[in-house]
């Protein structure tokens, strides 16, 4: 993939680096799970192939060989020399055309998987997510820039035609759609966010347990792939608290001094030391990441039970959708 433009914060992810939070190392990882595994399922890929994670927009590219991808999450403004191209489906490029993934509709980060396993690129701790901080992993260890040229795997000798390759060869278009599936995640309806109670809930005051679950907050525009850091009514302790490090995990809710919730997303910290007000539901942890600096987020609290249940309904439903993107290729 040569890169003209490569967008504002594109980089690439798997699923994220398990298991080293114990020596400091980040997970990183897709901000939106279920977006991530429904772009590489449109493509045949393995489900934790490195995809390209686009922020506010995307990058305008070109490719040395025809190529089968998908965009799913935000949706952006995304062309083919002047011919729209949709979302939530494999689509199959001549090797040369521009595609062009312009500025967001709505939604905040996009997914561009591309047929063949992934980026090309070697493994750091077993995986190809980009820790940008740190600067390894993904390509270069980096978001990317004008004139990269990133490598991707190519399909292996022993996969199969897709279809949707089949049609572009024979009609001889440059691009050519396959069905479009549904891409909406079964999280919680409107702006709610749901979590369940952390560890020192009941430090916090009363009207700041209150206001936590009764009143909006504003992403910041602080927010990042670290944490989402958010904006309203402070929230205080009943008395100073000093607490010892511990490990921090995705959709962990802390509260510094300062009283401003944050929300730690995928390049969290390997560890924190702020009181945990909540965790945030991991089937609702897609929505957050899709959220822009001022919009804005209500907390539902939700007990253990219903967490566990949404989490089976979430696993659950992408892995039909899934099965419903690899049933299409064929």
């Amino acid at each position: 993939m040569n890169i003209e433009r490569p967008g504002m914060y594109s980089m690439f992810q798997d699923l994220g680096r398990c298991g080293h939070q114990g020596i400091g190392v980040s997970v990183n990882g897709p901000m939106d799970e279920w977006s991530h595994r429904l772009a590489n399922a449109l493509v045949g890929n393995p489900k934790d192939a490195a995809v390209l994670e686009c922020t506010l927009s995307g990058p305008r590219a070109s490719f040395s060989e025809d190529v089968v991808f998908a965009l799913c999450g935000a949706s952006m403004n995304a062309s083919v020399n002047g011919l729209m191209v949709p979302q939530n489906c494999a689509v199959y490029l001549r090797r040369g055309a521009l595609l062009d993934v312009g500025d967001r509709i709505s939604g905040a980060r996009v997914y561009l998987a591309v047929r063949g396993g992934g980026l090309a690129s070697p493994a750091v701790l077993g995986s190809r997510s980009t820790n940008s901080r740190a600067g390894f992993g993904g390509f270069n260890g980096r978001a990317l820039r004008k004139d990269d040229r990133v490598p991707f795997f190519a399909p292996g000798k022993d996969d199969f035609t897709l279809r949707i390759e089949k049609y572009g060869l024979q009609s001889g278009l440059t691009l050519v759609a396959g069905p479009q599936l549904p891409s909406t995640p079964p999280y919680a309806p409107g702006d709610l966010v749901r979590f369940v109670a952390g560890p020192h809930w009941a430090a916090f005051t009363e009207a700041a347990r209150s206001t936590f679950t009764s009143e909006p907050y504003k992403v910041s525009p602080q927010s990042d792939r670290m944490g989402s850091r958010l904006s309203g009514t402070l929230l205080r302790l009943t008395r100073p608290l000093e607490l010892i490090s511990e490990a921090t995990v995705f959709g962990t809710v802390q509260v510094p001094p300062d009283g401003s919730p944050i929300v730690l997303m995928a390049d969290r910290q390997s560890a924190g030391g702020y009181p945990k007000i909540g965790y945030v539901l991991s089937a609702d942890l897609p929505k957050v990441a899709q959220l822009l600096p001022g919009e804005s987020l209500r907390f539902q609290e939700a007990s253990q039970v219903e967490a566990e249940r949404s989490w089976r309904t979430f696993k659950t439903r992408l892995s039909e959708v899934c099965e419903a993107a690899a049933a299409s290729l064929t």
